[in-house]
């Protein structure tokens, strides 16, 4: 049992330069693993075996490549088969485990919450039990370094506060290309404690299911460009609708048994994207609150008069530094609660309304509340 310790080892040491001995084999991982992908393992490899070394690169889960790679091993370095074999077999066990212990600290490393001073409680509560919140909310967005779209920034930052509630909202910004939608959004977003929110500009299809099972629960999805995401927009929805999403994959190992890997990933989520084309995304926009940027030539002004005033040095970037701090920590010190309106059956939607169903479970959604502690009593915000 100690002879076979000896020769056996994993460093992981260096997470680009992984090592892996056993016997007379050494074998380095070159640049890593990526932790992403649980259906396949790709890894670059350097097998030596004294003063001989290959260097290959190869999906671990492919039985054709390896057992290529253990043709090339013994034929380039004079080593067994079996030997080999065993050693890949071996190593590829071991990365497994180290790949999902790594996943499991990055996704305990993402959620790690900041704790808030005394000091920093008191000052978040003091703001939210203040009069007039709604429009010292709004004011104060404006402060952050939001300019102009008053009631679009407000509206925007109650939806991101959703996020903590059981069903969210979702936002979608349209307007012409360079008008300010990821402006917006970026600004209104960075109110958002870190923690709470996940900034996306590239996604390939299979992108969400590769997160940790709970890694997006109540979170904030800032999609920069919905043009250049239509791969992932079947996802987005089950995520608004359903608040899971689910997928069974296959794959062989090195021993050429077929593994079944099931991936869920649990919501709820508040979802935000920017898109130039509104008709494309009916199926997403119908889940959604729909704004339209201002683009008339006041709100031009507007933001070309700040853009010359940061220019010259007459904006103070370290107060709205301060102020988007303030918002991130009042945010932190929210807690959902349960709402119910006692009028709701007298509420009733237009005939043409367009999908009146889902429609109106949004017109139904609750005004959003707070309450600074789980056991203090719930305060509605005032109506926009």
């Amino acid at each position: 049992m100690k002879e076979a310790t000896l020769q056996r080892s994993l460093d992981t040491s260096n997470p680009d330069h992984i090592h892996y001995q056993q016997g007379a084999l050494d074998i380095t991982i070159l640049g890593g693993i990526r932790l992403e992908g649980l259906d396949r393992m790709r890894v670059t490899l350097k097998i030596q075996v004294e003063h001989l070394s290959i260097r290959h690169n190869l999906d671990l889960y492919n039985d054709t490549q390896v057992e290529k790679l253990v043709r090339k091993v013994a034929d380039k370095l004079e080593i067994g088969t079996s030997v080999t074999t065993a050693a890949l077999n071996d190593l590829t066990d071991l990365l497994e485990k180290y790949r999902l212990a790594e996943i499991e600290k990055q996704n305990l490393r993402e959620d790690k919450r900041k704790i808030l001073s005394a000091e920093e409680t008191k000052e978040a509560q003091s703001y939210l039990s203040a009069p007039n919140l709604m429009e010292r909310t709004k004011e104060d967005i404006g402060k952050a370094g939001v300019i102009g779209e008053e009631n679009h920034r407000l509206l925007m930052y109650l939806i991101f506060t959703s996020r903590k509630r059981e069903a969210p909202l979702h936002i979608v910004s349209l307007g012409s290309s360079g008008i300010g939608k990821t402006h917006l959004q970026e600004k209104v977003g960075a109110l958002i404690p870190e923690e709470d929110r996940i900034e996306i500009t590239t996604l390939s299809e299979n992108a969400f299911y590769y997160f940790g099972k709970r890694q997006l629960q109540n979170k904030l999805i800032l999609i920069e460009d919905l043009d250049g995401a239509e791969d992932v927009l079947y996802p987005l929805r089950e995520l608004q609708s359903k608040r899971r999403i689910s997928k069974t994959v296959v794959h062989k190992n090195t021993k050429g048994e077929t593994r079944t890997v099931h991936l869920t990933v649990e919501g709820p989520v508040s979802v935000s994207g920017c898109t130039t084309k509104e008709s494309l995304y009916e199926d997403n926009a119908n889940r959604s609150f729909l704004i339209y940027i201002n683009e008339s030539k006041e709100q031009d002004e507007k933001v070309m008069q700040y853009q010359r005033k940061l220019s010259a040095g007459k904006i103070d970037t370290t107060e709205q530094q301060k102020i988007i701090k303030q918002f991130q920590n009042m945010q932190r010190v929210l807690h959902a609660v349960q709402v119910r309106n006692p009028y709701a059956e007298l509420l009733k939607i237009p005939d043409e309304v367009f999908k009146p169903r889902r429609t109106n479970a949004h017109y139904l959604a609750p005004r959003p509340c707070w309450c600074s502690s789980p056991t203090s009593q719930p305060k509605p915000l005032p109506s926009l």
